[in-house]
């Protein structure tokens, strides 16, 4: 496959006064994850750093004014690929040794991928062509070399955490079912949510190879108590509580509607 070269890897975009957003353009939308940047009077946070294609922490350097805390709200190969570059790595318990200790296999091209996964993808939305990227970083880059390199977590995470930027503190929710360590950033006093990928605005994945669906279903209700103002997602456009209450009513009536008739 014949793939141009990139004039730049990331793009950006200033969403308030603290937080800043990038992402990598040329990764396809399953891939693209939303990396989050935000200042804080003492410490930075960033959640999450993307595929590890190109160093985020160079392209952070204007940024990197202060300590910085990098904390990844699972460890799937889109959101943890530049966790290496960072000290302070933060991660759920449950994934720590995901990031410590990827597993072998991860890829850019298509074909390499497992064929069944492959397919439940494509049924639940999303285009996967021959590669994951749409351009090369470089010139002579070769997708077959592509790994998620191994980051040390200095801290392992669990409910009810706390993330302390100094004049912000965030709280570790714990919400499984997309994968079993999946976690969100709660800061109540401004009803700010990092929700990583437990929801964001497009097809929602529960039948990865360690996905819960029950456990999502559950996340769903408890997503949906929350008195959010915004969510900050691992993917796609940010959102409302009107938003939110839409996906997780569209999402309970899908998985937990079909299991109530089941069970009567």
């Amino acid at each position: 496959m014949a793939l141009a070269v990139a004039d730049r890897w990331f793009e950006s975009r200033r969403i308030d006064d603290d937080i800043t957003l990038f992402w990598e353009p040329h990764v396809i939308p399953l891939m693209r994850c939303n990396i989050w940047h935000m200042r804080g009077r003492d410490r930075n946070l960033l959640v999450d750093t993307g595929m590890g294609i190109v160093s985020l922490r160079e392209t952070l350097a204007p940024l990197m004014d202060k300590a910085l805390i990098c904390v990844a709200t699972h460890a799937h190969a889109d959101h943890i690929g530049s966790h290496c570059e960072f000290e302070d790595c933060r991660i759920h318990r449950a994934e720590a040794d995901a990031l410590e200790r990827p597993t072998p296999g991860s890829t850019l091209v298509a074909r390499d991928m497992d064929g069944d996964e492959v397919a439940s993808l494509r049924v639940a939305g999303y285009e996967i062509g021959d590669a994951l990227i749409t351009a090369l970083p470089r010139a002579g880059y070769s997708l077959s070399h592509y790994e998620v390199r191994p980051a040390r977590v200095r801290e392992r995470l669990e409910e009810g955490s706390i993330v302390d930027l100094g004049d912000r503190r965030f709280e570790v929710l714990h919400l499984p079912g997309h994968s079993p360590g999946s976690i969100g950033l709660w800061e109540a006093a401004t009803g700010t949510l990092f929700s990583g990928d437990a929801i964001y605005d497009g097809p929602l994945l529960d039948e990865l190879h360690h996905s819960d669906i029950e456990a999502y279903i559950r996340t769903m209700k408890r997503l949906r108590t929350l008195p959010v103002r915004v969510v900050h997602a691992g993917h796609d456009p940010s959102f409302g509580r009107d938003r939110l209450v839409a996906l997780v009513d569209a999402y309970l009536a899908k998985r937990e509607a079909p299991r109530r008739r089941a069970a009567g």
